[in-house]
């Protein structure tokens, strides 16, 4: 442990379990919002520079690869979501080495499952390409591009598995630091390598992988060197987690691959229009995290709030967080909306789009870009569900707005109205599930808060495995 860094001991053990709700929403909210925008920014400042070499099918390739690297990423955001969830309600117990070890066992985890991913994958890039639509030099640049990447995917998972441990203690300075520096890295590193060095595409590329490293080596530093919350287990205790790490995690990475799964039928859609369309939902794909990145924040934020306060069986305070949260979310998306209807020309205007990729920036910023109300609330809803454990909620909600939420609405407005009717069929898609997703939460949680805590000290839900390494008597770990 670095000096300057104080003990373990002198720190809150669950600093969520007492204190204003809205403030600990607030203030995760805020630290996790600077740093995972700062990515968003510098993964738009990519788009805005491949656009400035001139050559629209370059914005096309990066918009085909973004989507299939959007896959590999929402499968590490299911385990961070895993990883925040388990460290919290350790923590919410008292229990710091348990806490350790589950941090430990997360990383472990994460390294495995996102590099057999990436080795599955990567024999497939070029057929993936062309299912997305991408064809003849677009296809070849988007995959060149990917060739580069998507090595580097497990890197950035473990970075992203330090900032599930960081949340789950309530560091949320840290966490913010870990994003932050690897987008800090390639702001920098973009414009040398891309036009100083004269690589392209390639450029970006590289540039994504060298901020990658600096992202685990950042998280690193804060989750074991500083926190200690990262305790390699022995193969008896590894396997005694996983049962708890994926009975949370494979119902979260379902719930976010369903995202990605909606947006490839989205950009399938699109590609019928030709590049200028694909390049311009390319750029609503870098704006929508830029400007809504605090209400994804928001939903990674709830989580260890829920968790240490589930945890410690304060169960009436997890109706006060979402009842917070969803006022954040509220009027959060309604001045972002405004702001992006006033300066749609702007926007559409800093990443150089011209014809029908600038008409449909402009329609997505002044139409399209409210249906976040209702995203929002899925994204806080989901949080909620796989925090609390009923994981199947979030799962159900997710791949209902990205199925029977997008397919019918896209095909629709794609046959009415061309590019524009995809955007807005995408938009609308999202009011049923995130309203009813809403509903559903709120009458699961108040069911919890109605509760008076059991007289065993055990949480809700099915009891831990009797002989569990990780089970310290009363104090057990759910799956």
């Amino acid at each position: 442990m670095s000096a300057a860094a104080p003990s373990p001991a002198a720190r809150p053990v669950a600093k969520f379990t007492t204190g204003s709700t809205l403030k600990h929403v607030i203030s995760m909210t805020a630290t996790g919002s600077i740093g995972l925008i700062a990515i968003f920014i510098v993964d738009a400042l990519n788009l805005f520079y491949i656009s400035m070499l001139g050559v629209q099918e370059l914005a096309a390739a990066i918009g085909f690869a973004g989507t299939l690297l959007f896959f590999t990423i929402s499968v590490a955001i299911g385990l961070v979501i895993a990883t925040s969830a388990v460290v919290a309600r350790a923590l919410g117990r008292g229990d710091r080495a348990e806490a350790a070890r589950l941090g430990g066992a997360s990383m472990v985890f994460m390294g495995m499952a996102t590099t057999a991913m990436a080795v599955a994958i990567w024999p497939f890039l070029d057929t993936l390409v062309h299912l997305m639509g991408a064809r003849g030099e677009t296809a070849e640049i988007a995959t060149r591009f990917l060739r580069i990447v998507l090595p580097s995917s497990p890197i950035m998972a473990l970075g992203m598995c330090t900032t599930g441990i960081l949340r789950g203690v309530g560091d949320a300075r840290r966490a913010m630091y870990v994003t932050l520096s690897g987008g800090i890295a390639a702001a920098i590193l973009d414009p040398i390598l891309i036009f100083g060095l004269d690589l392209g595409i390639d450029g970006a590329a590289i540039a994504t992988v060298l901020s990658r490293l600096v992202i685990l080596a950042v998280g690193l530093h804060g989750a074991h060197v500083v926190h200690r919350l990262i305790r390699l287990p022995d193969r008896r205790r590894l396997i005694a987690a996983s049962g708890t790490f994926f009975g949370i995690g494979v119902p979260a990475v379902l719930t976010q691959i369903a995202t990605p799964v909606g947006n490839t039928y989205v950009t399938i859609e699109m590609a019928r229009f030709g590049d200028d369309s694909v390049a311009g939902w390319a750029i609503v794909g870098r704006i929508i995290p830029v400007a809504f990145g605090v209400i994804f924040a928001l939903s990674g934020a709830v989580g260890p709030i829920l968790g240490q306060n589930y945890g410690a069986k304060l169960y009436g305070r997890l109706v006060d967080t979402m009842r917070d949260s969803l006022i954040v979310t509220l009027v959060y998306c309604l001045a972002v909306w405004a702001l992006l209807a006033i300066f749609a020309g702007q926007i559409a205007g800093i990443f150089g789009a011209t014809g029908d990729a600038r008409e449909l920036v402009v329609f997505f910023c002044v139409f399209a870009a409210g249906s976040f109300l209702f995203n929002g609330a899925l994204f806080v809803s989901n949080a909620a569900f796989n925090n609390l454990g009923f994981p199947g909620y979030g799962t159900m909600f997710n791949w209902g707005r990205s199925t029977l939420g997008v397919i019918p609405f896209v095909w629709l407005g794609a046959s009415l109205y061309g590019a524009k009717g995809v955007v807005a069929g995408w938009g609308l898609g999202a009011v049923v599930f995130g309203i009813g997703s809403v509903i559903v939460c709120f009458r699961l949680v108040r069911q919890i808060a109605a509760r008076e805590p059991p007289s065993d000290d055990i949480l809700p839900g099915p009891p831990p495995t009797a002989n569990s390494p990780f089970s310290t008597g009363k104090a057990a770990m759910l799956h």
